[in-house]
């Protein structure tokens, strides 16, 4: 496996410190200060302009002036994804319309969408905290950035396209699809830096194979991804096979977009938060209780300079715990995402994530990182299906061993059985954007 001290590319290697936004350099005790400034005209933001904050603090017994330390701010109420697709579309808005620059939504293929708005002064502050994720990826100015993340109301491929102007690379907007024109202009742009999906850059890989062509001899130097969770096994997946290093970034469009929190090249250790315009909280899924550093539970989230649409308290229902901070020592840093409480399969009775299956997968010989869960009835009882594609070298009278290993170290590892079934190469749908590994086809009473 390529690492950092091992590259034959070009290592984006930490920056010189005096090119460093002042907050990636402050303090510990100056940035909480800077927080609690922030945090408290957040709340009052908040309250004073967005009627739905206004009750639910009013219903907690709680008003923006309690919050005297950071600490107090476990006794504000959270909000989730359903508090905004009950205000929708533009009740979640804390200035006037003529203020709201740009909106983004969710897909919402599971009912309303979520409804972001952005001032003038948000997306500045937006592309500059994109612009300084990707130069904690390795990025500089001057560099070809390919911007394969879907454009339109979907935060990615703005986000990343306006921090990568804002840090001075020259960005190819080519959004997701059309794979084979993705190999071409990578081939004849060589840009340094590709941003995408994990999932679709392995389907990038996979058509630059299939024209006969080494992905690692591509100029590609550095991989900024995001937008699903993804694990350590495809990380090495991917700096394998195209000789990169893949670098995590993680956002959500109801807090900003991308650029909510960044991995460092130079260590690769997990995400720092830009806590200058962040709160992070892990609390208990269930109980709601605020839990300490280190301890892993569901991460919440609080603005601290949107202008349109502060958020206070928001369950991302993403698994993480916070860690301290190494390459930006005042910054704590998040446990990569590897599962989501709403992507959680309870399969007679035991706990299942698709990451968990993917961490088998990709340790198997023989087997692609392809693969797909089909969860369905027989009899009364829940069955998962867990269908993989071959690698193109896998023989034939292999792959019923292959299909064996998967089951019986998602048995020994998780504790449940699942059926595998390996399948031909390049027979399972690809991912052009954000991966959907789960397709559920339990009989409904």
């Amino acid at each position: 496996m390529m690492t950092t001290t091992d590259s034959t590319r070009r290592l984006g290697a930490a920056p010189d410190p005096a090119l460093l936004d002042p907050a990636e350099r402050m303090p510990v005790d100056e940035l909480r200060a800077r927080q609690l400034e922030r945090l408290r005209w957040t709340l009052r933001h908040a309250y004073d302009n967005v009627p739905h904050h206004r009750r639910a603090f009013d219903a907690a017994g709680v008003h923006p002036d309690d919050c005297r330390e950071l600490p107090d701010l476990a006794a504000f109420p959270t909000t989730g994804k359903a508090d905004l697709r009950e205000n929708y579309p533009f009740g979640m808005f804390a200035v006037p319309q003529d203020q709201v620059r740009r909106v983004h939504a969710s897909s919402g293929t599971t009912g309303r969408p979520t409804v972001v708005g952005y001032t003038e002064g948000d997306l500045d502050t937006w592309a500059a905290l994109m612009a300084r994720s990707i130069r904690a990826a390795g990025g500089r100015a001057g560099d070809r950035l390919h911007n394969a993340y879907g454009y339109g109301l979907f935060t990615g491929g703005l986000g990343a396209h306006y921090g990568g102007e804002k840090l001075g690379c020259t960005v190819v907007p080519v959004s997701g699809g059309m794979t084979p024109r993705q190999v071409q202009l990578i081939t004849d742009f060589a840009p340094r830096i590709i941003m995408v999906t994990p999932s679709y850059l392995l389907t990038v890989i996979d058509e630059f194979e299939r024209q006969g062509l080494d992905p690692r001899a591509s100029g590609l130097e550095i991989g900024i991804l995001g937008a699903e969770p993804w694990t350590e096994q495809m990380r090495r997946e991917i700096e394998d096979r195209m000789d990169i290093h893949a670098v995590d970034i993680y956002g959500l469009s109801e807090v900003m977009g991308p650029g909510v929190s960044q991995e460092c090249v130079e260590t690769k250790d997990g995400l720092h938060i830009w806590e200058d315009h962040f709160y992070p909280e892990v609390i208990d899924p269930v109980t709601g209780e605020v839990l300490p550093d280190g301890e892993q539970g569901e991460l919440v989230l609080t603005s601290l300079t949107k202008e349109a649409m502060p958020v206070v308290r928001y369950r991302t229902r993403d698994l993480t715990r916070l860690l301290p901070g190494t390459a930006r020592p005042g910054m704590r840093r998040m446990e990569k995402i590897t599962g989501r409480t709403d992507d959680m399969i309870i399969l007679r009775g035991v706990n299942l994530f698709p990451t968990q299956i993917e961490e088998v997968v990709l340790r198997t010989p023989g087997l692609s990182p392809h693969f797909a869960l089909e969860l369905s009835t027989r009899g009364r009882m829940d069955h998962l299906t867990v269908r993989v594609e071959a690698r193109p070298d896998c023989p034939a009278p292999r792959r019923p061993a292959a299909a064996a290993e998967v089951a019986q170290a998602v048995k020994d590892g998780v504790g449940t059985s699942v059926e595998v079934v390996v399948v031909d190469p390049e027979t399972l749908e690809r991912s052009l954007g954000k991966l959907k590994r789960l397709t559920d086809l339990r009989e409904r009473a």
